[in-house]
């Protein structure tokens, strides 16, 4: 798990899950699996996305990126993906 964004409205994770226990050297690399989670910090909600929307999401985030972008637009971009959450954020 690591933290990638934090703002005063947002809050992104990255997971990534081995899907294979390690192997030998000469093995291939194994696979990963993994999403990123968002959290929206004012409707204390989250989604985690993965698959195809995650990928969608990460290339977006890199396109973002390339234009030095400020918080208001970072912010901007992941409203968009906020807007699927239905998940309430509960604390353990």
């Amino acid at each position: 798990m690591q933290m990638l964004y934090n703002s005063d409205h947002y809050a992104v994770v990255q997971i990534q899950l081995p899907t294979a226990e390690a192997r030998a050297d000469d093995a291939p690399p194994q696979l990963m699996r993994g999403g990123y989670e968002i959290v929206d910090k004012f409707s204390r909600k989250e989604i985690y996305i993965e698959g195809a929307l995650a990928q969608r999401f990460k290339e977006g985030v890199e396109a973002l990126i390339e234009t030095s972008p400020s918080v208001e637009d970072i912010d901007a971009y992941l409203e968009g993906y906020a807007q699927l959450a239905h998940q309430p954020v509960v604390m353990h």
